[in-house]
C-alpha cells in the first residue's frame, strides 16, 4: 500500500505561484509513475500532469503546459507540482496518484488508470 499526502495549497492572487507537494509512505514510488489532477467544484477530475518513475518523460495538460511543473524527488519519496502564472481557472482541489507502469498520455490521463490516491489539497487563486 502506498499512501499520499498533499501539501502546499492555498490562496493566491492571480499571476502568483504556489509549489504543491505529495509525499508518500508505506512504500518506495521509485518505481511507479505520479500524476496529479485537480476538481474544480461541481466539475469532473481532471488530468494535469504525469511524470515517469525517473523523470525522464512527462505529459501535461495543454492548458498548463509553460506554466506548470512536475517533477520528483525519489530520494525523498515525493513528488512536485510547481505552478506558476496561475489563473482563476486553476482554482480546484489537487490531487496526486501512483500508478505503476509509465505508457500513452491517453492512458495516464485517465482517472480508472491510478491505483493509488491522495486526499488532496485546496489551491484558490483570486483575480
Amino acid at each position: 500500500q502506498v499512501q499520499l499526502v498533499e501539501s502546499g495549497g492555498g490562496l493566491v492572487q492571480a499571476g502568483g505561484s504556489l509549489r504543491l507537494s505529495c509525499a508518500a509512505s508505506g512504500r518506495t514510488i521509485t518505481y511507479y509513475t505520479m500524476g496529479w489532477f485537480r476538481q474544480a467544484l461541481g466539475k469532473e477530475r481532471e488530468f494535469v500532469a504525469a511524470i515517469s518513475w525517473s523523470g525522464d518523460s512527462t505529459y501535461y495538460k495543454d492548458s498548463v503546459k509553460g506554466r506548470f511543473t512536475i517533477s520528483r524527488d525519489n530520494a525523498k519519496n515525493t513528488v512536485y507540482l510547481q505552478m506558476n502564472s496561475l489563473k482563476p481557472e486553476d482554482t480546484a482541489v489537487y490531487y496526486c496518484a501512483a500508478r505503476g507502469a509509465w505508457g500513452a498520455l491517453s492512458v495516464l490521463s485517465s482517472t480508472r488508470e491510478y491505483t493509488y490516491w491522495g486526499q488532496g489539497t485546496q489551491v484558490t487563486v483570486s483575480s
